[in-house]
């Protein structure tokens, strides 16, 4: 079993769960199956990944059972992470090559990952008192970024997640893909449908659409530059 624990290597240490988070029994007894099942993986809560003085931030999820719950790095090892990580590097917010393994040397540039969940739920699907449970360590990821000013949100849960972190009323600022909503303090969020392979196989997700929400963040960037 990797004996790191999530504060090890995560770019905002204060912020991260425990390895042994005792917080969500249902979220505990699958990971102590796991690790049972798995003593080579992961299997604990994810850290977050990425520069710490990033302007924009990547909000998932929860970690997938194959991929970040495997190799302890957001997004890395599964059909998801391909394409985000393809994309970060197409716009220039990674560098060094993406090989699907947390040792792969790979480093993003003004950029960070989060997750709204930080430990895997069965069948992908966290209930609603994990998803409290995580907030003030989600919220509490955020809070240590100063310079983030754009937020990316993969999918609903994330997408409510970060509207809750920004002061927005969920009920008021809707999901939608590329969707934009500013808090008052201008941070600005914009939301995607999620990189899964379900919705990548059943093309509610393509590259191209993916492209574009990244491309606006982008383009936000630059505009709040000026």
């Amino acid at each position: 079993m990797d004996r790191a624990t999530p504060a090890d290597l995560s770019p905002i240490p204060e912020a991260e769960a425990p390895r042994d988070c005792p917080r969500c029994p249902r979220l505990v007894a699958f990971r102590e199956a796991l690790r049972a099942e798995h003593p080579e993986w992961w299997n604990a809560p994810v850290p977050a990944f990425g520069d710490p003085q990033a302007w924009l931030a990547i909000v998932g999820l929860a970690p997938g059972k194959h991929g970040a719950n495997r190799t302890g790095r957001p997004f890395t090892g599964d059909f998801a992470g391909d394409l985000l990580y393809a994309t970060l590097a197409k716009y220039g917010l990674s560098e060094g090559t993406y090989a699907a393994e947390r040792g792969d040397g790979l480093k993003l540039k003004g950029a960070i990952i989060l997750n709204a969940v930080k430990c895997l739920p069965p069948a992908n699907k966290p209930e609603p008192p994990e998803i409290a449970n995580c907030r003030p360590f989600f919220e509490g990821s955020l809070a240590p970024l100063p310079t983030v000013r754009v937020i990316v949100a993969l999918g609903q849960i994330a997408h409510v997640a970060a509207a809750r972190a920004l002061g927005l009323a969920p009920g008021k600022a809707k999901f939608g893909h590329g969707a934009e909503h500013v808090a008052e303090d201008g941070r600005i969020l914009v939301s995607s449908y999620h990189c899964s392979r379900y919705n990548q196989n059943t093309r509610r997700l393509d590259a191209r659409m993916f492209e574009v929400v990244f491309e606006r963040a982008l383009a936000l960037h630059s505009e709040s530059s000026v």
